[in-house]
């Protein structure tokens, strides 16, 4: 009998590590049932991953081999690939078809790597047709891959719900011209605070649509769950692409307290969450020490302590699915 223990013990396992290795092709073509994200057997699936730093300004980390070191070593389930649309020598408005080729690299990443990829229009503002002319490339390209996640506005920040909604139809519209299936994030006033507001007045006509919530946990405290939990009663699907454990600036001390009460709340609600950022900025939201490679295989000397801390997170988390 302990034989046989023995052997259904390994085959599980192995059985385990397989799903673990495939994870796209075991959950394959996501969406939403009411608020929740689900996979492709209406089973709930939470994802969990980084999001690379602006590619405008550390695009070192934008390559195939970094993707599959975070899918690898920090145990991701998804990347995000931020676009920054205005900042920085290499911005998109500025060189759109470097911008591109760093996001593909990305995308192109996670496909092999068999995690989910979230394509992040990474701007505060409105900038209508150049994303209607980005996002139509782009799910004209990957929309038949069910890795494939769109965020349209990254963080509104002064802009209105009624601008951001007319906003993200428009570009909306696009996408499910190439692309009918695949989940679809928009922002929502304030940094992605108000989410109130498209709780109130949200977007129709349209299936697998989810909408971003950020935090940064030493600035952002009960308020903002409580406002996202309303929201999330009413109706509205959230997904937290953006997140992390110090102040709202991306600097400051990390608040282990604040930060684990927020991964508490997620992981009871089943929301997917973020990590930002695999940068190497001096500051405190950026993971990595300047010594890191490009292409991964980071040491635990190249990482700072919100790095330490996010792969423990990760490691942990992803582990339990």
């Amino acid at each position: 009998m302990k034989s046989k223990a023995k052997i259904f013990t390994i085959v599980f396992l192995l059985m385990f590590c397989a799903s673990k290795a495939q994870f796209v092709k075991h959950h394959g073509q996501l969406r939403v049932l009411g608020t929740q994200l689900v996979d492709q057997n209406n089973n709930p699936v939470v994802l969990r991953g980084m999001s690379f730093g602006w590619h405008s300004m550390w695009p070192r980390f934008y390559n195939e081999k970094a993707v599959n070191w975070l899918k690898k070593d920090f145990n991701c389930t998804v990347v995000r690939a931020a676009m920054g649309v205005e900042l920085g020598e290499w911005a998109y408005l500025k060189e759109p078809q470097f911008s591109k080729e760093k996001m593909e690299a990305v995308v192109n990443g996670a496909i092999k790597s068999d995690i989910y990829v979230i394509i992040d229009w990474h701007s505060h503002n409105i900038n209508l047709e150049e994303a209607k002319a980005f996002f139509g490339e782009m799910s004209k390209k990957y929309g038949k891959h069910p890795n494939i996640i769109y965020e349209v506005f990254n963080e509104p920040d002064y802009e209105s719900w009624s601008e951001v909604k007319a906003y993200a139809e428009d570009v909306i519209k696009v996408i499910r011209e190439n692309d009918p299936n695949n989940i679809i994030l928009v922002g929502s006033p304030h940094w992605d605070q108000d989410v109130n507001l498209p709780a109130e007045d949200p977007i129709r006509g349209y299936d697998n649509i989810m909408y971003t919530m950020h935090f940064y946990a030493a600035t952002h405290g009960k308020e903002l769950r409580d406002r996202t939990d309303d929201a999330i009663k009413s109706g509205l699907p959230i997904f937290v692409s953006e997140s992390a454990g110090m102040e709202a600036s991306g600097d400051g001390p990390l608040n282990m307290k604040a930060w684990q009460e927020y991964i508490d709340w997620m992981e009871a609600k089943k929301l997917s969450w973020i990590t930002w950022s695999v940068s190497d900025k001096d500051e405190t939201c950026s993971i990595l020490k300047k010594s890191a490679k490009s292409e991964g295989k980071w040491k635990e000397e190249d990482l700072k302590e919100s790095g330490i801390k996010v792969r423990e997170f990760l490691r942990k988390y992803n582990t339990q699915e």
